[in-house]
């Protein structure tokens, strides 16, 4: 689901990359280390912020990244174009993954799973494009949080079959993932670390 005008400005802003950078990815990075010589894939790239601190902070070789809007991946390119050797950026569907089997070291999700109507099917996508053993970086909002009035007033998601944090984990563990550590934040917010241990 794209991003309707009031969420894409809130994403699109120095404040939201700020709490990306010093927060979100350090929790993650806490929780799971860094993926240094990599080759990475992140889903639902946006404006390319996130691109860049896999990179930055947990130290990747190279990214692969694709937003189901193309002008965000047209912001991102032009961001990312310094480093042009390092990224390749597309439009994509998370649940349509166009990579080989068992393609990347690390897969991330920087709270996008949850726009996304079937997001069961992402995550035995993003299972599949992961080599064994691959790690999954997963920041993610909960329906307690997008069911709230004033958010659902404001902004646009899917309204059937969310997810909270168990519901969450129960279908890592479905789509072949072992869970290795999560986190929550006032049951709204919520991060994992999953490796891909077997197959399904």
């Amino acid at each position: 689901m794209l991003l309707n005008r009031i969420e894409k400005a809130l994403m699109n802003n120095p404040a939201r990359a700020t709490l990306q950078r010093r927060f979100e990815a350090r929790r993650l990075l806490a929780m799971g280390g860094r993926v240094s010589g990599a080759s990475v894939l992140e889903v639902g790239c946006g404006r390319g912020v996130g691109t860049e601190i896999i990179l930055d902070i947990f130290g990747a070789r190279q990214v692969d990244a694709f937003d189901l809007d193309p002008k965000m991946v047209e912001m991102a390119r032009r961001r990312l174009a310094v480093r042009r050797e390092q990224v390749r950026l597309w439009t994509g569907d998370v649940t349509e993954i166009p990579a080989e089997d068992n393609s990347y070291d690390a897969v991330f999700d920087f709270a996008i799973i949850h726009h996304v109507p079937d997001w069961r099917d992402a995550l035995r996508e993003i299972h599949r494009v992961l080599k064994p053993k691959g790690r999954f970086y997963a920041e993610e909002v909960f329906e307690k949080f997008i069911n709230q009035r004033i958010i659902r007033r404001l902004l646009e998601h899917p309204r059937e079959d969310r997810f909270d944090h168990d519901r969450f984990v129960e279908a890592l563990e479905e789509s072949g993932f072992a869970v290795i550590s999560t986190d929550q934040l006032l049951r709204r917010f919520g991060w994992f670390i999953a490796d891909k241990r077997k197959k399904l």
